[in-house]
């Protein structure tokens, strides 16, 4: 089987400059702030109730009250996909997606059997991310999000009617596992509590970086990172709070490195992403040789 490298990656203001649901409501009107002040508020109220609430994924029940009371009147999936093309990425995404996409047929690694893959694991809306331009050219092997059923809406039309899926910040590392594992892979036909011999996983955590924005992702650095795999974080330019928050996740051991968003050629991101991905696909190539090497030659020698 090829030795696998993946590169895991959050999406929101870690791949984009804000939420994904940004250009939606736009669309529609919809002030943002105010949702999302709402969705905390409504968020309050119930566990002031004594309730449990998974704040990561409550937003989804804001949307599906939206679509009931006309706020968000005609919400389907393949309209929540179009606002995939709406999306504003960080400078360089797409040319390192594409990048480490092709990087097995590169000059350094054609022919070593080593696959490099891109996966995106988000608590946001799987439809919009399967609209942008990273999966239409399929630059991303899988892709884990929140989703939606359709029904049909007092005028017949189908709109978004129950969650079907979510994904938050602790649940992620179920992802990380499920890309360890090869879940994501169909014709291997496992589960996520399949019994998979570690030397048998598609993944080996050592040969995966997962790379996201803030605290909000330390479940996932930190299985990332017990597993010697890479961990990396990225604050907007300009952001002093956020710069202070990943700094100090570095200074807790919560991620190997830091840098601002910007993924353009010759950025810090740009090469310690690629730096490290490339160093693990030598470390393959180096571990074969020595490994070769150790059986000895095969034909008897003439004694002297």
């Amino acid at each position: 089987m090829a030795d696998v490298i993946a590169t895991v990656w959050d999406f929101d203001k870690t791949l984009i400059h804000d939420y994904m649901q940004e250009p939606l409501f736009e669309d529609y009107g919809i002030n943002s702030k105010e949702f999302w002040d709402e969705n905390n508020r409504r968020i309050e109220a119930l566990k002031d109730q004594g309730l449990y609430v998974d704040a990561d994924t409550y937003y989804l029940n804001q949307m599906l009250r939206y679509v009931r009371e006309g706020r968000l009147k005609g919400l389907n999936n393949d309209k929540l996909k179009s606002y995939g093309k709406k999306q504003r990425f960080y400078d360089g995404v797409v040319d390192l997606f594409k990048e480490i996409h092709e990087m097995g047929d590169s000059a350094e690694f054609k022919g070593q059997g080593i696959v490099f893959e891109n996966y995106i694991v988000s608590s946001g809306l799987k439809k919009i991310i399967e609209g942008t331009v990273l999966a239409e050219k399929k630059y991303v092997k899988n892709i884990w999000g929140c989703e939606f059923a359709e029904s049909a809406d007092p005028d017949g039309k189908s709109v978004i009617s129950e969650i079907t899926y979510s994904i938050d910040n602790t649940t992620k590392t179920r992802a990380l596992f499920e890309i360890n594992k090869g879940v994501n892979i169909p014709e291997n036909g496992i589960d996520v509590n399949t019994t998979v011999p570690e030397e048998m996983r598609r993944v080996q955590f050592i040969n995966m970086i997962y790379i996201a924005d803030g605290p909000s992702d330390i479940p996932a650095f930190s299985v990332v990172n017990k597993n010697r795999g890479g961990t990396f974080a990225v604050y907007p330019k300009g952001d002093e709070k956020a710069f202070r928050q990943v700094s100090k996740m570095r200074d807790d051991g919560r991620v190997q490195m830091f840098a601002e968003a910007d993924y353009t050629k010759n950025s810090t991101a740009y090469m310690w992403i690629t730096g490290k991905l490339k160093s693990q696909g030598e470390k393959i190539i180096n571990a074969r040789r020595q490994s070769y090497q150790q059986l000895g030659k095969g034909t008897p020698q003439h004694l002297i």
